[in-house]
């Protein structure tokens, strides 16, 4: 077990190490981007300056240095430069925005030299007043040559206290002398770097490989890890290597973490076969007395199965002949639908026959006089009465016949436009406006067609006869898509429901006697009609009056 979390703490500590790696070289070129790119604004800085026409100016004589001073000023105030200054040709300090005496001598810096050739110079160092200066040096060209430089200097402690400062990572950046000029640990500035044990610098005591990764030990500090993860970064445009070293802390709790979980399974796993063993010692014994009690239930359970499947049967007799009872009833009710509009239906054929009638005697007279034109004319209005009465016909064959198909997809425009054909005869007697609201395009639901037509034939004719005495008639069907749903209202201008929570329970209607020859179960039909199909049906009363059913159907996406 030993051996095992051992190996499982010097992957994990492996792997984790590697994710902090990850992390540190992101930290450091992140850090270090941000060095250069603080310091870039300065550089800029001196080169605007170097061509701004006053610098020009002051350089080649034209007006006096005291012109200058004020974009000095203004540049280092909203820069946050140390100091902005101009140098003449010689190196020697002409004016500047602090308060540091005209006339210092800059001829033997590096940075100036640089300069005088025509490029940026820059330069890192320590001042008097033991401040880390970072200075750039831009020409100032006149006819072409450089005959001076901007200097602008800036503090490295402002860019310290502005990015790193409440780090958890360590990271410094040292120069060409291998000594810590930029850092967010105070404790270690100014001092020597190397990479191997060294007295007298900042080294570490120890370094050892970890896969790829390099580890220190570092020697004991307030603000310093005593493991961590070293990395280095040259960044030769400033003049400095970025390092920075990551405290391995979490890789080592979470190889430890690890390690913990791989030893507690050892001895889990080791319990559970111990504790195995012994079960199976105790089912051995078990399961002779179980095999003698399961011998004498079998005989039990023999004889209870033979009085269960007789039961079986039994049952799925009476589910078949409950299954028939409930198509009969539907059927019944689609019969009964069929009775309460066959007058008006009889109407709605009686009226095209003799229009027929009346458009075959003129046709023919029309072609006695050789008049074809109007003889066609009038057979296309026998074709088109044809047409109209097949139609009527054709849903009246529909909703008579007993579907037995199953749930399918349907068109549930092409549904209610089967309603509305055989209603419209009586609604037109009852004079019942309809409106209808919805998509003009096919909307598809899950369904049977047949069973549908008589869910709504059920909703018209109920708002119908809900309507008989109302001075205003108007039936409003709705037709909605929202999501996965389809949802279909019919509302009507009625006294509305007496009591919602009853309409659909067999046998229970508020009709008068005399006024219908429905017995209640229109509603108890469509309601269970409509489950079948996976949805919805439900009964309110409008705020503004009347009643308003709503058929909540599953969607589907065209025809199966």
């Amino acid at each position: 077990m030993a051996i095992f979390s051992g190996a499982i703490w010097n992957i994990g500590y492996r792997t984790a190490l590697t994710g902090v790696a990850d992390q540190g070289r992101v930290y450091l070129q992140s850090a270090s981007d941000r060095l250069v790119g603080q310091l870039e604004r300065f550089r800029q800085l001196a080169d605007l300056i170097a061509h701004h026409p006053e610098a020009i100016a002051v350089t080649s004589g034209e007006i006096p240095p005291e012109d200058i001073l004020p974009l000095f000023t203004r540049s280092a105030d909203s820069t946050g430069a140390l100091e902005v200054g101009l140098l003449d040709a010689d190196g020697r300090l002409v004016l500047a925005s602090a308060d540091s005496a005209s006339g210092q001598d800059w001829s033997d810096r590096d940075h100036f030299e640089r300069a005088m050739t025509g490029a940026m110079g820059f330069e890192h160092f320590v001042d008097e007043a033991d401040r880390r200066i970072f200075s750039f040096m831009a020409p100032v060209r006149v006819e072409g040559k450089p005959a001076g430089a901007v200097m602008v200097q800036v503090d490295m402690e402002t860019i310290e206290e502005s990015d790193w400062r409440s780090a958890p990572q360590v990271v410094l950046f040292t120069d060409e002398a291998a000594r810590v000029f930029v850092t967010n640990r105070s404790e270690v500035l100014f001092e020597g770097f190397s990479t191997e044990p060294t007295e007298g610098v900042f080294a570490p005591t120890r370094v050892r490989a970890a896969g790829t990764n390099t580890v220190w030990t570092l020697p004991d500090a307030r603000y310093l890890p005593s493991r961590a993860l070293y990395m280095d970064l040259p960044r030769p445009v400033v003049g400095m290597t970025g390092h920075t070293l990551i405290s391995t802390a979490p890789a080592e709790r979470l190889a430890s973490l690890q390690a913990l979980v791989a030893a507690a399974v050892c001895i889990t796993f080791g319990a559970f076969l111990y504790l195995a063993r012994e079960r199976r010692r105790v089912l051995a014994r078990d399961n002779l007395l179980l095999e003698q009690r399961v011998t004498a239930r079998t005989a039990q359970l023999t004889a209870v199965n033979v009085n269960l499947r007789h039961e079986i049967a039994e049952r799925q007799e009476a589910e078949e002949a409950l299954r028939k009872a409930q198509a009969d009833l539907i059927q019944a009710g689609k019969l009964t639908a069929l009775g309460q509009m066959s007058a008006g239906i009889s109407h709605e054929l009686n009226q095209p026959l003799m229009a027929i009638r009346s458009f075959a005697d003129n046709g023919s007279l029309f072609l006695e006089r050789q008049n074809p034109t109007q003889a066609a004319e009038n057979f296309s209005r026998i074709s088109a009465l044809s047409h109209r009465m097949g139609r009527i016909i054709k849903n009246l064959r529909a909703f008579a016949r007993q579907e037995s198909e199953p749930v399918t997809n349907v068109n549930i425009n092409s549904v209610l436009d089967a309603v509305m054909e055989l209603s419209e005869p009586r609604l037109n007697t009852e004079n019942v406006v309809v409106k209808r609201i919805g998509p003009s395009q096919d909307v598809w639901v899950r369904g049977g067609e047949v069973r549908l037509q008589q869910v709504f034939m059920n909703l018209v004719s109920n708002a119908a006869d809900a309507m008989l005495q109302s001075d205003e008639k108007q039936l409003d069907i709705n037709v909605m898509r929202d999501g996965s749903a389809v949802h279909v209202s019919i509302s009507d201008t009625g006294p509305g429901l007496d009591d919602a929570d009853k309409i659909f329970d067999p046998f229970y209607t508020t009709k008068e006697v005399g006024q219908s020859e429905g017995m209640g179960l229109g509603l108890s039909i469509s309601y269970g009609l409509v489950q079948s199909f996976g949805g919805a049906i439900n009964g309110r009363n409008r705020p503004e009056g009347g009643a308003v059913f709503t058929v909540e159907l599953a969607a589907s996406e065209g025809a199966a």
